[in-house]
C-alpha cells in the first residue's frame, strides 16, 4: 500500500480565503467602483504582487481592499493585463 499524497484534502479541511470570481466595476483607471452591484465607498489600501516571476506562469496581481456602500470590507484583485476579477475574503 503506496503512502497518501501530501496534496489528498482532509476530511473537514478546506483552502482559507479562496478566490472567487467577482463581478467589479472598474473606472478607467482600474480602481473599483461597484462590487455585485453594491458602490464602493473608499479605497483602504491598495497594494500588487509580483511572485513566482522564476516559474513559467509568474503572479501579478493588483489588490484592492474596499469598503461597500453597504458597510462591508472586501478585498479583491485582477490579474495584470486586465484579466478577471477574483474576491479574495469578504
Amino acid at each position: 500500500m503506496s503512502p497518501p499524497s501530501r496534496r489528498a484534502k482532509r476530511p473537514g479541511s478546506r483552502r482559507l480565503y479562496r478566490p472567487r470570481r467577482a463581478e467589479v466595476g472598474a473606472g478607467a483607471d482600474g480602481v473599483p467602483r461597484e462590487l455585485a452591484g453594491v458602490e464602493v465607498e473608499t479605497v483602504r489600501e491598495e497594494w500588487r504582487v509580483e511572485d513566482r516571476w522564476w516559474t513559467t506562469r509568474p503572479v501579478h496581481r493588483r489588490y484592492f481592499e474596499l469598503v461597500l456602500a453597504d458597510g462591508r470590507d472586501a478585498v479583491v484583485f485582477r490579474e495584470a493585463g486586465g484579466g478577471r476579477w477574483f474576491r479574495q475574503r469578504a
